[in-house]
């Protein structure tokens, strides 16, 4: 059976060690955290302790932490519970490329449009200001190219105008500094923890509303009982530490060879993540691309891994207005454990693959 190599850490990433024990002893432990029982007080204990430390990765006090199941979850309750002024929800400004779970939260977002790279267009979010405040949600940093936005800029213009930033930080979390935003959502199973839990980080609590009632949990934004393996995995996950500048590395010596034989790098000319990088072959379907990869032992993906497993053209490089390239690019995503052995065998197999189907000096 051939070698399997995962190069889709962007889509989920394999749980570390220290949140697979940490997980499996909060599943020892029998209580509610809201029973005021001792087997209760201990599940709350580790709840609070878990909240503590995802508080300091996140550089906010504890109370400012609320545990969703995922950032999905998250960018949801920010986008619907998110307030100003008065009962009613703010006007949603949201780039072109941001994620299905930002584009999907509302059914009346305002879309913003992009620059060749990938970064929004702060000219257009000025003008959309300028018609009073709004929630803006930007991602701090692409799911598909790695692209970073201009957070610092984006942020002024928001507080400027009165209205409030939220940041999708799922794919960033971890590779660079959190943002100082009103709320920041966090994923962990893109930070080496367990899937179905995550984090909305809001500065005010008073700026945001429950969509989700029940019991009064997470200091009344989030009803429901609290995930606490979930919880205590994601917790033991933010603890750690990587190096990620040997990914970065690795990452643009990759796409130097591939690029010598016509691949075309996404983004290329903007500040990216360390180990995203989104690689067109020109005239060559992304799905094949991913399924000839795929039988050779390599896992890569063509986007997103968001849409039930299905290959289509991605919205993120059509909105940077790249037209039927959109559609010929797939998403190389690394890890801190990615080897040079790994990368030098996907690059091989990759100029395989150009040079069978005809690309100009893949051979």
């Amino acid at each position: 059976m051939k070698s399997r190599i995962y190069l889709d850490h962007a889509a989920t990433t394999p749980v570390r060690d220290a949140a697979r024990a940490a997980l499996v002893e909060a599943l020892g432990l029998t209580g509610n955290p809201s029973s005021v029982h001792g087997g209760g007080r201990a599940a709350n204990a580790l709840l609070e302790g878990a909240r503590d430390t995802v508080a300091r990765f996140a550089g906010v006090a504890p109370e400012h932490v609320v545990f969703t199941s995922g950032g999905t979850e998250a960018i949801a309750l920010a986008s619907n519970g998110a307030r100003l002024a008065g009962p009613t929800r703010p006007r949603l400004l949201v780039g072109a490329t941001e994620h299905s779970a930002v584009l999907q939260a509302r059914d009346d977002v305002v879309l913003l449009p992009v620059d060749c790279d990938g970064q929004i267009d702060l000219a257009a979010l000025r003008a959309a200001l300028s018609e009073g405040p709004a929630l803006v949600a930007v991602q701090a940093a692409n799911n598909e190219t790695g692209v970073i936005q201009p957070l610092a800029e984006v942020a002024t213009l928001v507080r400027e105008a009165g209205g409030l930033l939220l940041v999708d930080a799922v794919q960033a979390a971890g590779k660079m500094a959190l943002p100082d935003a009103d709320f920041v959502a966090l994923s962990a199973h893109k930070l080496g923890g367990p899937p179905g839990i995550g984090a909305l980080i809001v500065r005010d609590p008073e700026s945001l509303i429950a969509i989700q009632r029940g019991g009064g949990q997470e200091r009344g934004h989030r009803g429901g009982t609290p995930n606490l393996p979930g919880i205590a995995g994601f917790a033991a996950a933010v603890a750690q530490t990587h190096d990620w500048s040997a990914v970065a590395t690795r990452r643009i010596a990759l796409e130097t060879r591939l690029k010598a034989a016509g691949a075309i790098i996404h983004g290329e000319a903007a500040p990216r993540l360390p180990n995203i990088g989104s690689i067109g072959l020109p005239g060559v379907a992304a799905s094949t691309q991913v399924m000839m990869l795929d039988l050779e032992g390599y896992m890569v993906s063509a986007g997103a891994a968001c849409s039930s497993g299905k290959v289509k053209a991605s919205h993120v490089l059509a909105a940077m207005g790249l037209g039927a390239a959109a559609g010929e690019a797939i998403r190389v995503s690394l890890s801190p454990a990615t080897t040079d052995a790994e990368i030098d065998a996907f690059a091989a197999a990759w100029l395989a693959m150009a040079a069978r189907l005809g690309r100009k000096g893949a051979a």
